[in-house]
């Protein structure tokens, strides 16, 4: 029983110290994928990087596929957030190209395209994994679809493809010139890519084919 005047601790959230693990392993889960990659990412490696007994792995997340796919999300909003800024700053389809070659850049620069490249490597043998990155990946092809659905007019929209297919494909090639640039480690052709395609869509919008944007150069 209580003392009176003094305040008992039923209920409340976690403590702040727990917060502080949950957010350290993640962390280093991070930090492992990208300098070890998905094989690398134990649990004993992983509880190392952050400095605690790898028993707090499976305290605070289960199994180590779970702290991965935690690592995973705290990435994604990271990214999300850089994403829809920079889309927020134009509305031409010119713009958005320049928007991608400039994150496709800091990606690899940060080493957070590894992050996703190992684990959707890694979930092609995991049991369970893959269909939990996918998922996952569903969030990256929702926001190119209202990316495209606020810079293409409908009708253009109507007349080529869905814009739910249009997002389906820039994901899908998106996530392979990530995937490709990071094996090799050459960035040229992808850099090319995007060039070609800021040229095409200049070209577009010029022609009137696609619309541009008040105070953009194409």
């Amino acid at each position: 029983m209580a003392k009176p005047g003094v305040p008992s601790k039923a209920g409340g959230g976690p403590s702040a110290a727990s917060e502080q693990t949950r957010h350290s392993l993640v962390a280093a889960a991070i930090d492992v994928l990208r300098t070890d990659g998905y094989h690398g990412a134990s649990a004993r490696r992983i509880a190392e990087r952050a400095g605690c007994n790898q028993g707090l792995v499976f305290y605070h997340f289960g199994s180590v596929a779970n702290l991965l796919l935690a690592a995973l999300d705290a990435v994604s909003a990271d990214r999300l957030q850089r994403y829809t800024a920079a889309v927020a700053e134009t509305s031409s389809v010119v713009g958005l190209t320049d928007v991608a070659a400039a994150i496709f850049e800091e990606d690899l620069d940060s080493g957070y395209a590894k992050v996703l490249v190992e684990l959707i490597a890694g979930g092609s043998s995991a049991p369970g994994l893959g269909p939990e990155v996918a998922a996952r990946i569903e969030t990256w092809t929702g926001f190119a679809q209202t990316a495209v659905e606020d810079s293409v007019d409908p009708v253009m929209l109507a007349a080529t493809a869905p814009a739910g297919e249009l997002a389906y494909a820039i994901v899908a090639m998106y996530l392979g010139l990530e995937m490709l640039s990071h094996l090799d480690g050459d960035r040229d052709k992808a850099r090319a890519l995007f060039g070609r395609a800021r040229q095409l869509t200049a070209l577009a919008t010029a022609l009137g084919i696609l619309p541009g944007a008040k105070g953009e150069d194409a």
